[in-house]
């Protein structure tokens, strides 16, 4: 089957203060698809950077990843939709392989799996808090995840659909379990996990990862669990 239009992809790049990784960043964007770059209220010249690097800037004054991921989402108009993180630990060169899941139909919502590429990538605390959220997310739908990743790619008018209303932490899972519980096939695709340039406002820190998994937890008692259920291997 022949691959998705080039003009077919935009992809929402949530932005805080990333000045250092934005241009390796978006020079790793895929030709011909669109950058967006939602700044949310960065104080490091994060939006001009991002513009002179060709990226189309949008501002989310309201902080929170799923306010600025959500904005991002909505001002997109491709039929396809990519989120990456902008902070050079994923590579958005790869987000290709994700994006050939969903246009050949073989998955609604296809996400990365961060491998880590090196000891130290990837802190302890942080993948205890992303191993515990998995395993709620499987007693929560069934889904069989290892992961939890921002790195994903869905149709646009889709996921408008899922009605998300999380403008935290928790807008990643609230995407996955409301996909689960409209029936959508999910898969996972490895992904290099690379060191981020700066430090992480969620993860770097036992408190932020707490926070993420707290606004998580929430995410996950507004509906009551439903029958088990596989994503596809």
């Amino acid at each position: 089957m022949p691959e998705p239009s080039p003009a077919a992809v935009d992809v929402v790049l949530p932005c805080l203060n990333e000045a250092a990784a934005l241009p390796w960043v978006l020079a790793r964007i895929p030709p011909h698809w669109r950058a967006i770059v939602v700044d949310n209220g960065s104080s490091d010249g994060s939006a001009d950077i991002a513009g002179a690097h060709g990226a189309t800037v949008v501002h989310e004054p309201r902080r929170g990843f799923g306010a600025a991921c959500h904005t991002g989402l909505r001002a997109a108009t491709a039929d396809i939709v990519c989120f990456c993180d902008c902070d050079a630990s994923l590579d958005p060169g790869l987000l290709p392989a994700l994006v050939r899941e969903v246009a050949l139909g073989r998955a609604e919502l296809a996400l990365g799996r961060r491998r880590p590429t090196g000891p130290g990538v990837w802190p302890v605390h942080a993948r205890v808090g992303n191993l515990a959220l998995s395993r709620m997310v499987r007693s929560r739908t069934g889904l069989r995840l290892r992961d939890l990743g921002p790195m994903r790619a869905a149709r646009r008018e889709a996921l408008l659909g899922l009605g998300l209303t999380d403008r935290r932490s928790g807008y990643p899972l609230e995407m996955v379990v409301r996909a689960a519980d409209a029936g959508w096939r999910v898969r996972e695709t490895d992904v290099p996990y690379l060191p981020r340039a700066g430090r992480s406002k969620v993860t770097g820190t036992w408190r932020g990862t707490w926070q993420a998994v707290r606004d998580m937890r929430a995410v996950l008692a507004l509906q009551p669990p439903v029958p088990d259920r596989r994503n596809v291997p």
